[in-house]
C-alpha cells in the first residue's frame, strides 16, 4: 500500500475539481485555455487540503522510527541530539508503518512542485490570463497588449517594493541574507497577505455555514428570502435587458455607418457575432448596400471605440444570460418551497408537485423515492437533520474559535485539535490521526471556499451555478483559492502543534513545513503576526453573528434580507406577486397545451376515419375523372385544408385567457408557416429574408 493512497487521493481530487468546474463554467462555450488554468489552480488547492493528513501520519511515524533508533533498549527516555524532546516510545506500543505511509524523498518533492506551481498560477499566469479574457481586442496580438499594459502596475508595484528591500539589505552591514532566506522571506510575505484574507473569510464562514443549515429547517423563513430573492433579481434582470438594448443600440449604429468596404468592417462582424440571435437578424436587414466610403466624408468610429464596444457587448451578453438562466432557477426554488408549505398539512402524506418536472425522471430514482417517501422527507425529516447538523457544525466552530485564540500556549496544550492529534500520537493509531486531520482541515477549507463562492464584488465577481460564470470570475477564483490554502495549512499545522515554531519543540517536522523554511528569519512575523492575528476571528464571528456587515450594506443603499426591516419587507411582497404572476402564466400554459392535445386526439382521428372512408368508397370512374383534374384542384383543397387548420387553431388561441401584466411571448404556430424563412442560429451579413418588413 505504499504511495497507493497518494496515487487514489490525486485522481479523485481531480474528479471532483472537475465536477464543481462543470458545475460553474461551461465548457462549450469558455476558452479552453481559462478552463485549463482553472481547473490547475482549483485541483492543486483541494490536493493540497487532501494529501496533508498523509504528510501528518507519515512525519509521525518518521518521529516515532528515529525515536525509537536513538533510544537505548533498557531507557526509552535517554534520547540525544536532535530528539531531545521526542516523545518516548512506550514498549506497548511499537512503531509500525502506517497503511497510507508515502516513501522518504517523495513528499518534499511533491509539494515544492505543488506550492510552486500554484504560486506562479495566482501571481503571474492567472492575473494577466484575467486581462487577457476581459480585453475586447480583436486579434491575439492586441488582447497581450491589452494584458500586458493592464498588469504593468501590478506587476511593478511588487517589483518596486521588492527592488526596495534589496536595497536596503545591500545598503545594511549588519544584513546578510543567502538565496534560502530570500525564498523564505517572499514565501512570508505571500503567507500573510493570505493569512490576512484568510481570517477575514474564516469569521464569516464558522458562524453563517451553521446558521444557514438551522434557517434551513425554517420552511417559511426559505420562502421569504426566496421572495426577497425574486425582487432583486427581477430589478437586476430588467437593468441587464435595458443595459443590453443601449449596446445593441450603439451596435446598430455602427453597424449602419461602417459598410463592408471599410478596413473596420471585420472588428465589427466579430462584434456582430457576440450578439444574440435575434438581434443579429434585425442588424441583418437591408445590408446590401456596398457603398465607396472615400466618396463620402463620414465620422467612423476609431478601433479603440470598437475595442470599448466589444467589451460591452461580451460583458452585457453574458449578463443577460445568466440572469435569464438565474430566473427560470429561482422560478423553480419558489415553486417548489411553495409545494412543501402546501403538503405539510397533507393527510395523505404523499409529495403532490404543482408542475411536472420539464425533465425525464429516472426511473430507478423515481421508484425509490416515490411521493410518499418524498413527503416523508421533506416535510419531516428534512427540519431535523439540518437542525442537528446545524448543532454540529456550531460545536466545530467553536472549538475552532477556541483553538485559534490558545494554539500558541504550549505548557498547557490548550488548543483542542493539538489534544486530540497527541492523544492519537501516543498510540499511534494512524486511522484515527489522518480522520482527525481531514475532518479538521475540510472543515476549515468548506469554512473559507464557501464564503468564496458566496461573496459578490458587484456585477465584476461572482460564482454562479448552471455554468453561467464568466472567464474573470472562474480565474479570479482560481487566484483567491492559490493564496488562501498554503496559509490556511500552515495555520492548521499550528492548530495540531505540528508546526515547530509554534510548538518551539526540536523534532521532525513535516515535509510541507520544510518547504515553507524557518520563519525566524523573520522573528516580528513569526513571533507576532501569526500567533495574534488570528486572533482577530472571535471579533469577526461575533460581528457576523449579530449580522453588523448586513446591516452596514443595508444603511448605505444595498438591500439585504433583513427580517426587522421594511424595506425588506416591501421586496417580499413583491416577489410573492412577481412569482404568483409567473406561476398563473405557467398554468395558463400548461392548460393551454392540454386543450390542445384534446383537441387534436378529438378531432384529428375523426378527420382521419371519415378521409380513410371517403377513399375507400370512391367510385372507379370518379377516380379517373379526379386523376384528370388533380391539377386543376390540388391548389384549391389545398388552400381549403389551410383555411380549415387556420379556423381551428385560431378557434384554440381565442378560448385562452389573455394577462396584460405577463410578457408578451409568441405561441402562435401561424407564424411558422412552411413558406417562410426560418433565421438560422448565426449572423447572416447578406441575408435577403425579410427585406421589405420594414415598409
Amino acid at each position: 500500500m505504499s504511495g497507493a493512497a497518494l496515487g487514489l487521493e490525486i485522481v479523485f481530487v481531480f474528479f471532483l475539481a472537475l465536477f464543481l468546474l462543470h458545475r460553474y463554467g461551461d465548457f462549450k462555450k469558455q476558452h479552453r485555455l481559462v478552463i485549463i488554468g482553472t481547473l490547475l489552480a482549483w485541483y492543486l488547492c483541494f490536493l493540497i487540503v487532501f494529501i496533508l493528513p498523509l504528510d501528518v501520519s507519515t512525519t509521525i511515524y518518521n518521529r516515532c522510527k528515529h525515536a525509537a533508533a536513538n533510544s537505548s533498549p533498557t531507557e526509552n527516555s535517554n534520547i540525544t541530539g536532535f530528539h531531545a524532546t521526542a516523545t518516548p516510545v512506550p514498549s506497548q506500543h511499537p512503531c509500525f508503518k502506517p497503511w497510507s505511509y508515502i516513501p522518504d524523498g517523495i513528499m518534499p518533492i511533491f509539494w515544492r512542485v505543488v506550492y510552486w506551481t500554484s504560486q506562479f498560477l495566482t501571481w503571474i499566469l492567472l492575473p494577466f490570463m484575467q486581462s487577457y479574457a476581459r480585453s475586447g481586442g480583436f486579434s491575439i496580438t492586441g488582447k497581450i497588449k491589452t494584458a500586458l499594459i493592464e498588469n504593468a502596475i501590478y506587476y511593478g508595484t511588487y517589483l518596486l517594493i521588492f527592488g526596495a528591500f534589496l536595497i536596503y539589505v545591500a545598503v545594511n552591514p549588519h544584513l546578510h541574507l543567502e538565496w534560502n532566506q530570500l525564498q523564505t522571506i517572499g514565501i512570508a510575505a505571500a503567507n500573510t497577505w493570505g493569512l490576512f484574507l484568510l481570517v477575514l473569510l474564516l469569521g464569516y464562514g464558522l458562524v453563517e455555514i451553521p446558521r444557514s443549515y438551522w434557517n434551513g429547517a425554517k420552511r417559511g423563513y426559505l420562502l421569504m428570502k426566496t421572495y426577497f430573492k425574486a425582487a432583486k433579481l427581477m430589478t437586476e434582470k430588467a437593468d441587464a435587458e435595458e443595459t443590453l438594448e443601449d449596446v445593441m443600440e450603439e451596435v446598430r449604429k455602427v453597424n449602419e455607418s461602417i459598410k463592408y468596404n471599410h478596413p473596420l468592417r471585420k472588428c465589427i462582424d466579430t462584434i456582430l457575432k457576440k450578439c444574440p440571435t435575434e438581434y443579429q437578424e434585425k442588424m441583418g436587414r437591408n445590408m446590401d448596400d456596398y457603398e465607396d466610403f472615400d466618396e463620402k466624408h463620414n465620422t467612423y468610429p476609431s478601433e479603440k471605440s470598437l475595442v470599448k464596444l466589444h467589451k460591452q457587448v461580451i460583458y452585457s451578453v453574458q449578463r443577460h444570460r445568466r440572469t435569464q438562466v438565474q430566473w427560470q432557477i429561482l422560478l423553480e426554488q419558489a415553486f417548489y418551497l411553495e409545494d412543501v408549505a402546501k403538503n405539510e398539512t397533507s393527510a395523505t402524506r404523499q409529495f403532490v408537485h404543482t408542475f411536472q418536472s420539464p425533465e425525464p425522471e429516472n426511473k430507478f430514482l423515481q421508484y425509490f423515492y416515490n411521493p410518499t417517501v418524498e413527503w416523508y422527507w421533506e416535510c419531516l425529516l428534512r427540519p431535523w437533520f439540518y437542525r442537528i447538523l446545524a448543532v454540529v457544525l456550531s460545536i466545530f466552530s467553536v472549538i475552532v474559535v477556541w483553538s485559534e485564540c490558545t494554539f500558541f500556549s504550549t505548557t498547557p496544550v490548550l488548543s483542542l485539535f493539538a489534544v486530540f492529534i497527541q492523544l492519537a500520537e501516543k498510540t499511534y493509531n494512524y486511522i484515527y490521526i489522518e480522520i482527525a486531520c481531514f475532518l479538521s482541515i475540510f472543515f476549515l477549507s468548506i469554512c473559507v471556499y464557501s464564503t468564496v463562492f458566496r461573496i459578490r464584488v458587484f456585477n465584476y465577481y461572482y460564482l454562479a451555478s448552471h455554468h453561467q460564470t464568466d472567464a474573470y470570475s472562474l480565474l479570479f477564483s482560481g487566484m483567491l483559492f492559490c493564496r488562501l490554502t498554503p496559509p490556511l495549512c500552515l495555520n492548521f499545522l499550528g492548530l495540531t502543534h505540528m508546526d515547530s515554531s509554534i510548538s518551539h519543540q526540536n523534532t521532525q517536522p513535516t515535509a510541507y513545513t520544510s518547504i515553507m523554511g524557518s520563519m525566524k528569519v523573520l522573528s516580528f512575523i513569526a513571533d507576532g503576526f501569526y500567533i495574534y492575528y488570528p486572533m482577530l476571528v472571535v471579533i469577526l464571528c461575533i460581528a457576523t453573528y449579530f449580522s453588523l456587515g448586513t446591516r452596514c450594506l443595508n444603511l448605505l443603499g444595498f438591500q439585504q434580507f433583513m427580517g426587522d426591516n421594511d424595506m425588506t419587507s416591501d421586496l417580499v411582497d413583491e416577489g410573492k406577486e412577481l412569482i404568483r404572476r409567473e406561476k398563473r402564466k405557467r398554468q395558463r400554459q400548461e392548460e393551454g397545451e392540454n386543450r390542445r392535445r384534446e383537441w387534436k386526439e378529438r378531432y384529428g382521428h375523426n378527420r382521419e376515419d371519415s378521409t380513410r372512408n371517403r377513399n375507400v368508397h370512391v367510385d372507379p370512374k370518379e377516380s379517373n375523372l379526379s386523376d384528370i383534374s388533380t391539377n386543376r384542384s390540388a391548389s384549391k383543397y389545398t388552400r381549403a385544408n389551410n383555411r380549415t387548420e387556420r379556423d381551428r387553431i385560431e378557434l384554440l388561441q381565442d378560448v385562452e385567457p389573455l394577462d396584460f401584466n405577463a410578457e408578451t411571448f409568441t405561441d402562435d404556430p401561424l407564424e411558422s408557416e412552411p413558406g417562410r424563412y426560418q433565421p438560422g442560429g448565426r449572423y447572416l451579413s447578406m441575408s435577403h429574408s425579410r427585406i421589405f418588413d420594414d415598409v
